[in-house]
């Protein structure tokens, strides 16, 4: 059975204060295995979990309305990312994302340092659910390489990809556990915990959203890595939606709202930390608060990411209006499906989206910029670079939005730092 198990801390280590130093008792906490459990859902959480599922089917159906399925992934993949990140304290707007995105194609390199690991976020869930199709496995391996990607270009990147052997813990000093706000269990047991934890994984006996809630507490109770835990484990919940065949076109960007909704996040997380039977009200009560909200979450965040569908689409029929003749199939046409997805772009990048010689994306770009629908940026670097303004506008409004408790920061002020607001 689950239970807080107590510990002494005894490294003294050097360099440290005498309170630093002192020898201390802690309590880890060992979780119950979850893959042969059995869960009880009722009430508003079971209500919760098939609104939520019926959403992002809905989303994913409805999204191919937009004529760039793929552009509209593309966007809401960095916004999950980028809120995914922001979680763990690296904060920066989706302007300043694209453009360091397209800086690092032209030079080869970072050019933005601070972008370094949201960068490497949108990379590593990106391959992740490059990796799983719907029925396929999702493996230990792959996330191992998702915490990997997400280590690679940090001071921990010698950890990355690696099940930790050391005791770590979340909250109080950096030193020792003793004023921990949680200490996830002994590392001698995680690689057991891991092991059933992929196995509950590919499971399909209960609904996605609910497996998706369970797995990703789970992990994070767990804590397997050194670092990256937190964006390793929100990478997991995309990985089952895909697995599930819940979202195979567009992920819901639930992390936007989990972000949000941060002290409702990390208590609904600690409510499954019972002690005791599985089967006690009190476990029940906690486990069933947990899905309620991550259901909830996925909800408000597929209702979001439709405004910004739709919001999208129209700027595209604008566009099309106002170039009067857009031939099916030209370079054209597939840059103004594309810019949706890649709203900061150089002619090369920009070839990719149209799938056309360079001189003919040159020329589609030329035509955008004459219609004031691209326009030419400064990056500080040498290739020109353009960007499409007001799908950034719609970006950062639906960042906004998502910021927003209710939804309309006009009404309810964002509860997180959120981009400023683009003004014309």
């Amino acid at each position: 059975m689950a239970h807080f198990e107590e510990r002494v801390w005894s490294d003294g280590g050097s360099g440290r204060s005498r309170r630093d130093r002192q020898p201390c008792r802690y309590e880890v906490y060992l979780p119950d295995l979850i893959a042969d459990r059995q869960f009880r859902f009722e009430g508003s959480a079971a209500a919760e979990v098939a609104d939520a599922e019926r959403a992002i089917v809905d989303f994913n159906r409805k999204a191919s309305a937009l004529a760039s399925t793929e552009a509209l992934a593309r966007i809401l993949l960095r916004a999950e990312s980028l809120a995914s990140s922001r979680i763990e304290g690296m904060v920066m707007g989706a302007r300043r994302l694209l453009k360091a995105e397209v800086e690092r194609e032209i030079v080869g390199g970072h050019v933005d340092a601070s972008a370094i690991e949201i960068l490497a976020n949108i990379e590593a869930m990106d391959w992740a659910i490059s990796q799983v199709g719907e029925g396929s496995e999702i493996t230990m391996e792959a996330l191992l390489e998702v915490n990997k990607m997400l280590l690679a270009k940090t001071e921990l990147s010698q950890s990355g990809g690696k099940l930790r052997e050391v005791q770590n813990w979340i909250g109080g000093s950096s030193f020792n556990p003793c004023t921990a706000d949680f200490v996830p269990p002994k590392w001698e047991s995680v690689a057991e915990l891991m092991s059933d934890l992929i196995k509950f994984s590919n499971q399909d006996d209960l609904p996605a959203a609910v497996q998706a809630a369970l797995a990703h507490s789970q992990f994070e109770t767990i804590h397997p890595f050194v670092d990256g835990n937190g964006r390793t484990g929100r990478v997991l919940i995309q990985m089952i939606f895909r697995r599930r065949g819940l979202s195979p076109n567009v992920l819901p960007p639930v992390s936007l709202i989990l972000a949000t909704q941060a002290k409702d996040y990390v208590e609904g997380l600690r409510a499954t930390r019972y002690s005791g039977d599985p089967q006690s009200e009190a476990a029940i009560e906690g486990i069933n608060l947990w899905v309620g909200r991550f259901a909830a979450a996925c909800t408000r965040s597929v209702e979001d990411a439709l405004n910004f569908e739709s919001e999208a689409k129209a700027i595209e029929s604008k566009w099309r209006k106002e170039l009067s003749k857009v031939r099916a199939g030209s370079s054209l046409d597939n840059l103004l499906k594309g810019l949706v997805g890649m709203p900061i772009l150089t002619v090369s990048t920009a070839m990719r989206l149209t799938s056309s010689s360079h001189q003919q994306t040159s020329a589609a770009v030329k035509i955008l910029v004459e219609a004031k629908i691209l326009r030419r940026v400064s990056t500080g670097v040498r290739s020109v670079t353009y960007e499409a303004p007001e799908i950034i506008e719609s970006f950062t409004s639906l960042e906004r939005r998502l910021g927003s408790p209710l939804g309309d920061t006009r009404t309810s002020p964002p509860s997180r730092a959120v981009p400023t607001a683009i003004v014309r």
